[in-house]
C-alpha cells in the first residue's frame, strides 16, 4: 500500500462566464482539491482544466511571472497565478475571479493586450526626437543613474494588476491608469526624448491623466515588481502641475 499523505482539501470557487455565447450566465463553480507542496494557482488551474473542466478559461504564457498574462482576483484581491501559493490561504477557500476594467474574453481570460495597446498609442510611447541616427555609430551616452532609473520602469510587465487595483481607473474607464503614468514617466526621464513637461501635459494634465490619481497607494501594492509606482506619479504631478 502507499504511504504517501493526502494534503488538506482545497475548494475553489472559480466564476464562469462567456459573453460571447447568448445562452452563458456568470455563475460560480466550486471545484475540490488534494493540496500539494508548492502549490500554485497556476497548478491548481491547469489541473482542473486537464482533469475536471476542459472548458475552463485562463491565460499564462511563462510560468514564472515575468509575462504578466496570468493575472486576476483571488479572495478579491489582483494577483498572478503562478506567484500565489494555496498555502497562503490557511482556510484553504480560494474564489477566483477575473480582472475588471479589462475586456473579458472567457472565464478568468481578459483582454489586457487591448487596454495596453491603447494606452501605448495615447502616451505617444516611442520616443520624440528630430535627430538622424547613424546606426553604424556608438551609442549616444547616457549618465548611469538616469539609465538605471529608466530602466527600473522600463520592468513593467503590463500584468494589468495595477489598474485592477486602482479605485479611479474602475470607476471612470478614460482614466490612464499607474501604467499609463508610469509609462509617461519614463519617457520623460529618458534624455533620448527630446518632449518638453508641456508636451507631456497635453497628453495627461487632466483629470484622465496625472491629476485624476487619488492616490490610494493601491497600485504599489500589488506590483508584482514593485515598481516605485507613487513615487514616480508624484514626480509626474510636480512636473506637470507648474506648466503654464
Amino acid at each position: 500500500m502507499s504511504n504517501i499523505t493526502k494534503g488538506r482539501e482545497l475548494t475553489f470557487s472559480i466564476l464562469k462566464y462567456n459573453p460571447r455565447d447568448p445562452e452563458s450566465r456568470p455563475r460560480f463553480v466550486e471545484f475540490k482539491m488534494y493540496e500539494t507542496t508548492g502549490m500554485t494557482l497556476f497548478i491548481v488551474l491547469s489541473k482542473i482544466r486537464e482533469e475536471m473542466d476542459a472548458d475552463l478559461s485562463f491565460d499564462f504564457v511563462c510560468r514564472a511571472g515575468i509575462c504578466g498574462s496570468c493575472g486576476m482576483l483571488v479572495n478579491g484581491k489582483p494577483l498572478l497565478a503562478c506567484r500565489t501559493l494555496t498555502a497562503d490561504y490557511p482556510d484553504g477557500n480560494i474564489q477566483i475571479m477575473p480582472m475588471p476594467a479589462f475586456e473579458l474574453i472567457k472565464d478568468l481570460s481578459v483582454n489586457t493586450g487591448k487596454w495596453m495597446d491603447a494606452m501605448s498609442m495615447r502616451v505617444e510611447s516611442w520616443i520624440h526626437t528630430n535627430e538622424v541616427h547613424d546606426i553604424s555609430a556608438l551609442e549616444d551616452k547616457v549618465d548611469p543613474d538616469i539609465a538605471d532609473e529608466t530602466f527600473e520602469l522600463d520592468r513593467c510587465i503590463e500584468c494589468g494588476l495595477c489598474i485592477t487595483s486602482c479605485g479611479t481607473a474602475l470607476m471612470r474607464p478614460d482614466f490612464i491608469g499607474p501604467a499609463g503614468l508610469n509609462r509617461v514617466a519614463r519617457f520623460q526621464i529618458d534624455p533620448h526624448d527630446n518632449r518638453t513637461n508641456e508636451d507631456f501635459y497635453e497628453l495627461v494634465g487632466d483629470d484622465d491623466g496625472i491629476f485624476g490619481c487619488m492616490t490610494l497607494l493601491a497600485c504599489e501594492d500589488h506590483c508584482p515588481k514593485h515598481l516605485p509606482l507613487q513615487q514616480k506619479i508624484a514626480y509626474m504631478r510636480r512636473k506637470l502641475v507648474s506648466v503654464k
